[in-house]
Parts: C-alpha cells; sequence; structure tokens
C-alpha cells in the first residue's frame, strides 16, 4: 500500500504497484489494456465442473473458461470453417437465440426510459428493443435523461447520450426482461444493461426479501433472487424439487421437511446468458450459502442458529471490552502465516508461541485482529489430501538464489496457500482452514477461533472483499453472475464488466448487490460474533452502502441479537481510481468522502513519508524519514542531491505532523517553511494530506500486507552498512510513528518480529515458504530464503541479491526480542495515555501541538507536545537535542513505562529543566511526562 503513484486524478493512492494486482490471483490481460484475467489454477481439485469449486456446472455452453485462449482459438477455427466444434459439455434442449450482439451499449436505467449512445444510428430514426415475443418502441424524451436521472447516472449525464421512452407495460417489461433483449435501429444492433430496470421492476420487494436458507419451527425454506430466469429448480440430494416463483420481487423459493436439514442442493437457473448469446441451464450454489461441501461443489441446508453448530460456551462467550475505533490498535493476520496447517484451531491453542505472542500483544494494548480473507475462496484446494507442496528441499539453495522461487511456483497453482482475495461464496468460512471442509465444521471451527482470540484478549476484524468477484460470465466459478447475468457485476459502456479492482467487479450500487453486502455482514456479526470489517478497496462501494452496513449494524442489540451492533468497527481502503474514480458513478465510499461518518479509512500520507518511495518506484532504495533520508543517505542517485533530500526530508516530516493529528484536515500548525497551515493545505502527491474531519477517520500504518514488508523495505532503503541492532531500531521507530498518531492503528502481524518476506513485495500467492510467520527467532524472521518469486519480483533482482546474501541483514534473537519488547512498550504508552485518544477535532487541536516546527526544525527529528507528554522522533542515526524554550522550568522525566521498559538505549535520553532541552539517542522514541 506504498505511493506516490503516477500523476492521477484522484485521491488516496491505490495500494499496489502497476502489477500489484497479481496479490489477486491475477496476471495482466494479453490485450494490454489494462484490463486482468484470473490466472489459471486448472487441475487444481481434478474435477469435473458439476463438481469443481464453485459448485457451478452448466449445460449448452463449453465447460472450459470463456477466456480460455484455446477456446477462443477453437471457436475462431470452427468459425472459418462453418463447423460446430464438439467441445465437451453435458447438452440440455435449448432455445435457438440469434448470434449475439457486439456489446452492451444501450442502458435501460429504469422502468420507462433508456439510455442510448448518440454516436449509435441516427437519433431521428426509429429505435426499439427486440425480444423474444415482439418489440417495445422507443420514442426521444424531450429534454434527454431527467435531473433526476442525471443524479442517479452521473456517468450518462455527459452529453452523450440521448434519452428514449419506453413503450410497454411494466407486466410485459418483465416479460420480456427473461429472454433475449437487443436494441436496434438503422441496422445497428447492440445488447442491453439492464440493472437499473430491474432494480425499478423488483427492487422495492426484492430488497426485503428473506435469500438463502431461512427456517420456521425447523423447516427450511431456499430463497433466490432471479428475475430474470425463465426456470429456477431445486438440485436437493440428488432430486430436483420444483420452485414458485414471486413475481414482484422476481424470488424464487421451495419449502421443505425437517429431513432437509443437512442435505446438499443447488440451484438449476434457466437463463438468457448475453455473454454466450444463448439460453442455458446453469447449475449453481447459493450465493446466500451458509454452509458448503469441500471444495464449494455443493451448497448445504443449514441453520447457523443450530445448537449443535455452537461450541461449548459459545452463547455465554464474553469478549474484551469494546474499544472505541479512535483507539484501536490492530494486528492484521493472514491465518495460515500464523497457523500452518493449523487453520482455525491453531486459535484455540493457548500454549503456542503464536498464541502467546497474540496474549503478549493484547497485554500490552492490542484490541484487535484483523483476519485476512476467511470467507470461501476461490483458489485453494479445500481438502488436504488435494494441497501439493513444493517437491524440493527449500532450504538447500544459497539465501541468494533462484531455486526456491522457482520451486515454489512449481506448485503454487495447486498448494494451499492464498491471500484469498478472491471471493465466491461471502458468507461462509473458507474450507481449506477447517479441520473438514466437507460440511458445516468450518462453521464450528471459525466460532472456536473467535473465542481462542477472545480468550487472548482480542476482538474479531474480517477483511471482506464485496468489490469483485472471483470470476464472471458462464465461468464456473462464476456464482452470481450465472444466476442473474449483467446485473451484479459492474458494466462499462460498451457492455463488458469492469475490472478496475483486479477481477470482475461487482455493483454495489445496484440493489440487490448492496442487499447482498448488508446482509453478508449482518449475518458474520450476529452468528459468527465479528467485532469488525475491513473493506477491501472500499472506495469501489458507494457511500451511502458503506453507511447501510453501519446503520443495520447499529440496529444490533445483545438482547435480540446476541452483539452489541454499535460496538463494531468498520474501516477499509478508501482509494479513489478505476471507472468510479472522482465520484463519476456514485458518491464514493473514498478517504475524502467518509470523513465524520464515523468509518475509518486508510491513510497513505504519513505511511509514505515514514517508509520513502512507493511502489511504483523503479528503484527501491528511495528512502524516508525512518529509513534515512538525508540524516543517513545509502548511494541510490533516486534519492537526488543533499539539497533535494534536505527539502523532501522536511515535506515528511509535515506530512508526519498532520498523520499524527489523525490527518485532520483543519488542523492548524507551523509548517517547515514556516507558514500556518492546515492539514489540508499540505500537499500529498497534488491531493491534501490532510483529509479527516474527527481522530477514527484515518487509520495508521507503516507496514500491511500488500509490498514489501517493513523489515524489506528498510533493508532496501537503509545504507547496506546499518548494522542489526540499528536497523531494528528503525524498524521501531517506523512502527511507533504510526502507533503514536491520533486514531486507529494497524499494523502487520510479525512486524514487531522485524517480520521478513525475503524481499517479496507480493507474496498473495508465494507460499508458506516466503509467509510463515517465525515465532521462533531461532529460526530468524524470514529473509534470506532466496530470492522472491519472479513474477513481481525480477526486476529487482540485482539490488535484492547482494542484500540477501549478506548475513548480518538476517535477523537474529538479540534484535528480534529487543525490537518487539521495545514497540510492546510504546504500545502499552500508547494505549494507557489518554492523550493520545483524543475525541475531537477540536480537543486535538487544543492538546497536540509541535513546538519546534518551522524552517530552524531538525531534519530527521520531530518533536510533539501533547497535553502532559512530550513525544520526541529522532530518525537520525546519532543523539539529538531539541530545546523548547516554553517548557523552561518544567519537570519532565522520560515515561515510567520507558524508564523500566526493556531498551537499554531509550534510558539514556534526558531533559534539562532550566532550559527546556530534551536529548534523545539516534533512531529512538522517548516518551517524557510532567513530573
Amino acid at each position: 500500500m506504498l505511493s506516490p503513484a503516477p500523476p492521477l486524478p484522484v485521491t488516496g493512492t491505490p495500494p499496489w504497484a502497476p502489477r500489484r494486482t497479481r496479490r489477486r490471483g491475477l496476471v495482466p490481460s494479453p490485450s494490454g489494456d489494462g484490463g486482468h484475467r484470473a490466472a489459471a489454477r486448472s487441475g487444481a481439485r481434478g474435477l469435473p465442473p458439476v463438481t469443481g469449486r464453485g459448485g457451478a456446472g452448466v449445460s449448452s455452453v463449453p465447460t472450459a473458461t470463456e477466456g480460455d485462449p484455446r477456446v477462443k482459438r477453437l471457436a475462431a477455427i470452427a468459425a472459418a470453417i462453418g463447423t460446430l466444434l464438439p467441445l465437451a459439455a453435458a447438452t440440455s434442449p435449448v432455445h435457438a437465440d440469434p448470434q449475439p450482439p457486439a456489446g452492451a451499449r444501450v442502458q435501460w436505467i429504469d422502468a420507462h426510459t433508456v439510455a442510448w449512445p448518440r454516436n449509435l444510428g441516427n437519433p431521428t430514426h426509429p429505435h426499439r428493443l427486440v425480444h423474444e415475443h415482439g418489440s417495445f418502441p422507443l420514442t426521444p424524451q424531450p429534454g434527454g435523461l431527467t435531473p433526476a436521472q442525471q443524479a442517479k447516472y452521473p456517468f450518462l449525464a455527459t452529453g452523450a447520450y440521448d434519452a428514449f421512452r419506453v413503450h410497454a407495460s411494466e407486466k410485459d417489461e418483465r416479460t420480456a426482461l427473461r429472454g433475449r433483449l437487443v436494441a436496434e435501429t438503422d441496422g445497428v444492433t447492440t445488447g442491453v444493461q439492464i440493472p437499473g430496470v430491474l432494480d425499478a421492476l423488483y427492487a422495492s420487494a426484492a430488497t426485503t426479501a428473506h435469500l438463502g436458507p431461512t427456517f420456521r419451527n425447523g423447516r427450511p425454506t431456499l430463497s433466490v433472487w432471479a428475475p430474470t430466469a425463465k426456470n429456477v429448480a431445486l438440485e436437493l440430494d440428488g432430486r430436483t424439487v420444483p420452485m414458485r416463483r414471486d413475481d414482484a420481487a422476481g424470488v424464487w423459493s421451495a419449502t421443505g421437511g425437517r429431513d432437509w436439514a443437512g442435505k446438499p442442493y443447488r440451484y438449476a437457473v434457466t437463463v438468457y446468458a448475453p455473454t454466450v448469446g444463448k439460453t442455458v441451464t446453469n447449475h449453481v450454489t447459493d450465493p446466500y450459502s451458509t454452509a458448503l461441501t469441500a471444495d464449494s461443489a455443493r451448497s448445504l441446508v443449514t441453520d447457523l442458529a443450530d445448537p449443535a453448530l455452537a461450541p461449548p460456551g459459545w452463547q455465554r462467550l464474553r469478549k474484551p471490552a469494546a474499544v472505541p475505533l479512535r483507539d484501536a490498535q490492530i494486528q492484521e493476520l493472514h491465518i495460515r502465516d500464523f497457523s500452518g496447517d493449523g487453520g482455525y484451531l491453531a486459535f484455540t491453542d493457548r500454549a503456542s508461541a503464536g498464541m502467546r505472542h497474540l496474549r503478549d500483544l493484547a497485554d500490552a494494548g492490542t484490541s484487535y485482529v484483523h483476519l485476512l480473507p476467511a470467507f470461501d475462496f476461490a483458489t485453494v484446494p479445500e481438502r488436504r489430501a488435494d494441497q501439493a507442496a513444493p517437491p524440493c528441499d527449500l532450504t538447500a539453495p544459497p539465501a541468494d538464489s533462484e531455486a526456491q522461487q522457482a520451486c515454489v511456483a512449481r506448485t503454487a497453482a495447486r498448494d494451499a496457500y492464498n491471500w484469498g482475495y478472491d471471493p465466491l461464496h461471502y458468507t461462509v468460512p473458507e474450507g481449506s482452514y477447517a479441520s473438514d471442509p466437507d460440511g458445516p465444521r468450518r462453521t464450528v471451527e471459525f466460532r472456536q477461533m473467535v473465542q481462542g482470540l477472545a480468550g487472548a484478549g482480542l476482538r474479531t476484524v474480517m477483511d471482506v472483499v464485496y468489490n469483485h468477484t472471483a470470476a464472471s460470465g458462464q465461468d464456473e466459478k462464476s456464482v452470481l453472475d450465472r444466476i442473474v447475468p449483467g446485473y451484479y457485476q459492474r458494466l462499462l459502456d460498451d457492455g463488458t464488466v469492469a475490472t478496475s479492482t483486479c477481477c470482475s467487479n461487482t455493483a454495489p450500487e445496484h440493489a440487490m448487490m448492496g442487499k447482498l453486502v448488508v446482509d453478508s455482514v449482518v449475518t458474520w456479526a450476529k452468528q459468527y460474533k465479528v467485532d469488525g470489517f475491513r473493506f477491501d478497496l472500499m472506495g469501489h462501494h458507494p457511500k451511502d452502502n458503506i453507511l447501510a452496513v453501519r446503520k443495520a449494524l447499529d440496529a444490533l442489540t445483545p438482547a435480540k441479537d446476541g452483539v452489541d451492533g454499535k460496538a463494531v468497527v468498520l474501516y477499509g481502503e478508501g482509494w479513489n481510481f478505476g471507472e468510479v474514480a472522482n465520484d463519476a458513478r456514485f458518491v464514493q465510499a473514498t478517504q475524502k468522502n467518509m470523513a465524520g461518518t464515523g468509518v475509518a479509512t486508510f491513510s497513505d500520507r504519513s505511511r509514505d513519508a515514514i517508509r520513502g518511495g512507493g511502489p511504483f518506484d523503479a528503484d527501491p532504495r528511495v528512502q524516508g524519514f525512518a529509513s534515512g533520508l538525508f540524516t543517513d543517505p545509502n548511494d541510490s542517485p533516486a534519492n537526488g542531491s543533499p539539497a533535494e533530500q534536505r527539502a523532501r526530508l522536511l515535506h515528511a516530516q509535515d506530512l508526519i505532523k498532520v498523520g499524527l493529528t489523525g490527518n485532520l484536515a483543519g488542523y492548524r500548525f507551523t509548517d517547515t517553511t514556516g507558514r500556518t497551515v492546515r492539514g489540508a493545505d499540505v500537499d500529498y502527491n497534488g491531493s491534501p494530506a490532510g483529509y479527516a474531519a474527527a481522530p477514527g477517520d484515518a487509520l495508521s500504518y507503516a507496514d500491511a500486507h500488500d509490498n514489501e514488508s517493513l523489515y524489506d523495505a528498510l533493508a532496501y532503503k537503509l545504507p547496506a552498512a546499518t548494522a542489526p541492532a540499528d536497523r531494528a531500531r528503525a524498524q521501531v521507530l517506523a512502527m511507533a510513528t504510526a502507533a503514536l498518531s491520533q486514531g486507529p492503528v494497524l499494523s502487520q502481524a510479525g512486524t514487531d518480529l522485524l517480520r521478513s518476506k525475503s524481499l517479496d513485495r507480493n507474496s498473495y500467492d508465494s507460499g508458506d515458504w516466503f509467509n510463515a510467520i517465525h515465532w521462533n527467532c531461532a529460526e530468524g524472521n524470514g529473509f534470506g530464503r532466496g530470492l522472491p518469486p519472479a513474477t513481481d519480483n525480477a526486476g529487482k533482482w540485482p539490488s535484492a541479491r547482494p542484500l540477501l546474501a549478506d548475513p548480518a541483514l538476517k535477523a537474529g534473537c538479540a534484535q528480534i526480542t529487543a525490537a518487539s519488547a521495545a514497540y510492546r512498550d510504546l504500545l502499552r504508552i500508547r494505549t494507557t495515555e489518554k492523550a493520545f485518544g483524543q475525541p475531537t477535532a477540536g480537543a486535538v487541536q487544543a492538546a497536540l501541538s509541535f513546538p519546534l516546527s518551522g524552517p530552524d526544525e531538525t531534519p530527521g527529528v520531530i518533536t510533539m507536545r501533547l497535553g502532559d507528554l512530550v513525544v520526541v522522533l529522532n530518525a537520525a542515526p546519532g543523539r539529538h537535542t531539541q530545546r523548547v524554550a516554553g517548557l523552561a522550568g518544567r519537570d519532565y522525566t522520560l515515561h515510567p513505562v520507558q524508564a523500566r521498559g526493556a531498551d537499554p538505549v531509550v534510558k539514556s535520553a534526558s531533559y534539562e529543566a532550566a532550559s527546556g532541552t530534551f536529548t534523545v539517542p539516534g533512531r529512538t522514541v522517548a516518551v517524557f511526562r510532567r513530573a
């Protein structure tokens, strides 16, 4: 999550470099158009489409993925010779539909209006919508789109579209939408985008419907929203059960007896699929599944309220006291990094090294564990017998060898590792982390994990990824788009699926996708007692959608629901990019837009200033505040001349000051040029550095799972000769600069242990070898485990080789234990001193100041006064004094936590009352308290 990026008309830098999308299992599109396609993981399960992960078979279409170049090539050959190639698939009778039109450029936006591109045909000639039973005439709408329509669809209000009125009854429209639909004029034919009209006709009834499995007196009802389907049947445990359609809501449902409980099922959805231009019968799992068989082949009729799924003590579980978001200290953790093969149950082993370390962090003030995706995702075989392992001795090659990454790559598509940012079913725990993925055991064990974390003094946050799906169209891993084609995914002007998130973007601006987001989050909060949610690429959601989640959670009460929804915290990535950028389609949930809502966004401002450089840097040695810029320069020409370095460092210090306030837009202070400025006046790559309205709007961090770990970034950036102890001190200083900010703070698990991924900048699919957290310091910190995987790192191998080969860069027990203990001391100060948790922007302005900020400020040193505290952050390698004349005559002493703490170096920090002078050793954060 680093920047700066190349100039973009956006605010908030996407957290990844141009090829950063590999984190989600993607590779760049061969078309070179900036799109991306899912990386093939064929053979991961060795199962036919009808039982392959995703549980989605299909009749009447090829079983191969649509994007597969082999299929495209065969189709081209077939077209050339006029022969239908017998691509293997089970078939069912289908309608003889005409060939699909090119794209879908016309948009049916409500019950009576079509938006038609002005450059598509002659606007004075007849226009019509053609359906299977006839056609609807269209007439120009005087004045074009109405102001209300333009407000709802701002991307259509550009003057590029004419508005036409649809002359049809709503009953006829509903019928027409259940088959092939095209727009015609002047010999031009194009497909029609239908989300708007579906919302207009069905949303009022459908958004109040209960979808998925619901139970009444033990009898289940299974319901699925499929308004465009010709028919939906329930495939239940080997038999087919007819389903009833609610014409008002477009919901199909079937009710059964108690004997349905635990049975596997899918829906057989007969529907027109525009991507293949024919009517197909898709055999699809339930998007509202509550349980699954292994590899997501079938949904299971499961009541999450069933007492059999509650581990002992679940109903009486007592969580640690809720911490306000503005005071949250969060550890970001991948389950497999933490546990290896242990999965959910690893969190129940109180005696393990990992759980002991989490308890130590909780005792020091950590309040939440943020789990990387733990919902059902698409890229890992769930049965352990199907999971491959690298067929090599990875310990044998040298520390700078290419051999380890080459061996890991051989099995990456079939191993047990992936970050999981490729959702398949949003509201079921991932099966590969369960001892038995075939059934509801994953539900029981997820709940046991939540219990284990609570027992360690930690509340649970889930990383949720509602902004995209693993696939779309007729892909076997496509669920939503095979039930209501063209609705759940966001479509571009030409009708193709947007992929700016990396994958097939969803459209939470559409009523039923927005409902799915809200319903899913509420289920996790109620049924799994999840205490917080981190929204991946939240800027791709409408602000209203995230606020609807907040409203739904706030309605949950302990008496009614067993949880206090108001205590559930929300934060996310408020990056502003892609087809939705700058509120092009709706008011986004971006950094500036979410200010004041109580939902936090990740702040890239101080992060970049602390570390230096960004993910787009060709040279990874660009330095920042904590990595030696100007004060301890490396030999990279990218850092510029000494004068340029000094100027950059002082500006970085201004960015960090804004970060220490909680990124407040209105906070006033003197910058390093001597000007009186607000946080919003400080420049961050052309955007305001300060954007928050209150403490808690911005989340501070120095590293996360994206990009190089903090240790690896410092390995590149600090001078090569930097001693191991000084590297550890620089790491603690970087972490503390974020941790001592107003507002919530996040740290990647293991960072306090100097965690390395052997310089891997994108370890989403790099296996256990590069990702594991080494709880035993005798094993090292992960540095020097070979060159990082070539796919995303080969360009930096020339810089990486000498670093990995240098044994001095591999941290040992002395550095690891010292860094962790020093960080916990600072964390304890942060969470016990109330001054770090100011409740309002006004309170921050009154309590927090930078008395030495100005043109004479010391490069590499920031002095902050906060109530009765003075914090000196000395990033320079040598000792520095800071004289605060206004404090002369007042008594300060080193904070008792540090005075009695683990770091012997900080104990030499001193204060001279007569002159108000603080003296702090190099690469040290010292906190002084008024005596």
